[in-house]
């Protein structure tokens, strides 16, 4: 076995001990779990079908407002599960919850969903997987770890940083052991062309599409195409632009290694610079900065121009610039360039496990080098199901990392910094921004009180 190998093996191994799962965790809780998915499109899928590769569990209810992308998904879920049978199919959540007696509940809806979802499947008894961001607005957060609180649930945030095997080896062997010194700065970036650049008419919503209750409690915008699926992300209406859907995964990395918990200040400046022709309102351009005292994190995106990094192996990242070496550690593996020239740089690439998962090769739209991150993330939720321990991304470091990232937005929006009190929810001396901590919803939907969840 080579030196890389090595390092990736003992990586893997390493995670039974980090709180991130390990294959001997499989199957972990015992009997067949039932589970339900709430979102059918690309990442509820690609998420989904990796807990069917480690976990003998029964998928038995889907529930989507695409009523296409709903039977696509049954049929696809029918030929992937060990039972072959297609599990029964909702419009509304609300009613799946009331139907169907559900271990888990993946919510894996769109942005604005999250918090409504996550609560309701808590309150009805179930245990959750919850893509990221957990919010649009920082009390939906308060709200949804108070009900995980309140009802006894363990949620997991597919936040899978904290659960990809390179990025546990970096934190375990570059940065706890001190390789890298003091970190005085960490710049997290995203060169990916995020930003839809289309302009389409308004039109009629698709006979197949529920517009109203895809927009639920946000804005009902004049339907156009970009809105579903997967661009919605183009507008502040559904999400929270390129902070909310990119930054807070690395920001949640860079937390997640090096032990940070919430900033002392955070400050945003950006805005639309060079694409303004587009029908998509969130930033072309960005910096935020996460203030730690002694460490400051700073993120940029620009959804032009090009990469400083090669493309191929460094779109999306974090460069950790320590008194004793760099570490560049992204979705792709990591290196770490030590100032001391007697030393070798090190380089380790990501896990791809083709040979225990070879439809990881031909899965449509499957982020492959996601996949063995998914896996244990999953893996760790099943462990803590069975412990009912806390798991690796709880709801709780979802809710940092969430509210964080709409803290540096709403800095944008009035020009000036943040100071956040997270034991009283508000921002320290700002009524203003006090007053933006919770979107209105749109009637009849109810926005959710962190005391009445």
């Amino acid at each position: 076995m080579d030196r890389r190998r090595f390092l990736q093996a003992a990586a893997v191994a390493g995670l039974a001990t980090s709180g991130a799962g390990s294959h001997g965790a499989e199957h972990a809780g015992g009997a067949a779990k039932r589970v339900g998915l709430i979102g059918c499109g690309w990442y509820g899928k690609s998420a989904l079908f990796r807990l069917l590769q480690v976990a003998p569990v029964e998928v038995v209810a889907l529930c989507d407002v695409d009523k296409t992308m709903l039977a696509e998904a049954a049929a696809m879920v029918a030929e992937r599960q060990a039972s072959r049978k297609a599990p029964r199919t909702y419009g509304d959540y609300r009613e799946m919850l009331k139907q169907e007696p559900l271990d888990i509940v993946q919510v894996s809806a769109p942005d604005h969903w999250h918090a409504l979802a996550m609560i309701a499947a808590v309150q009805a008894g179930a245990d959750v997987y919850c893509e990221k961001p957990i919010s649009v607005d920082v009390v939906e957060g308060r709200a949804m770890v108070a009900a995980a609180k309140k009802h006894g649930r363990v949620v997991q945030v597919n936040m899978q940083r904290r659960s990809t095997p390179h990025v546990v080896q970096a934190r375990n062997e570059i940065i706890r052991e001190g390789k890298l010194g003091k970190i005085g700065l960490v710049e997290a970036y995203c060169y990916y062309q995020m930003r839809a650049r289309q302009n389409p008419p308004d039109e009629e919503p698709p006979a197949n599409f529920d517009y109203e209750m895809w927009a639920g409690p946000a804005p009902k915008m004049p339907y156009n195409r970009l809105i579903h699926p997967r661009s919605w992300r183009a507008f502040m209406e559904y999400g929270n632009g390129i902070l909310g859907d990119m930054c807070v995964h690395m920001l949640d990395m860079v937390r997640f290694t090096m032990d940070l918990g919430w900033p002392k200040h955070i400050s945003s400046t950006g805005g639309i610079y060079v694409d303004p022709a587009s029908r998509a309102n969130i930033t072309d351009t960005q910096t935020a900065t996460f203030d730690y005292g002694d460490t400051q994190v700073v993120w940029q995106h620009r959804a032009w121009g090009d990469s400083p990094y090669d493309p191929k192996i460094h779109p999306w990242g974090a460069t950790y610039y320590g008194e004793n070496g760099t570490l560049i550690l992204n979705v792709h593996g990591y290196d770490f360039l030590p100032r001391d020239k007697g030393q070798k740089p090190v380089r380790v690439d990501v896990l791809y496990e083709y040979e225990k998962y070879p439809e990881d090769r031909t899965e449509k739209d499957l982020e492959r080098h996601v996949a063995a991150a998914m896996r244990r993330h999953w893996l760790n939720l099943l462990e803590c199901i069975a412990t009912r321990g806390k798991p690796v991304s709880n709801i709780e470091e979802g809710y940092i990392s969430a509210a964080s990232c709409i803290l540096a937005n709403l800095s944008l929006k009035l020009g000036r910094s943040m100071a956040f009190d997270p034991e009283k929810g508000q921002v320290i001396g700002d009524p203003e921004a006090n007053g933006l901590l919770a979107r209105p919803y749109r009637a009849p939907w109810v926005h959710p009180d962190p005391a009445k969840v």
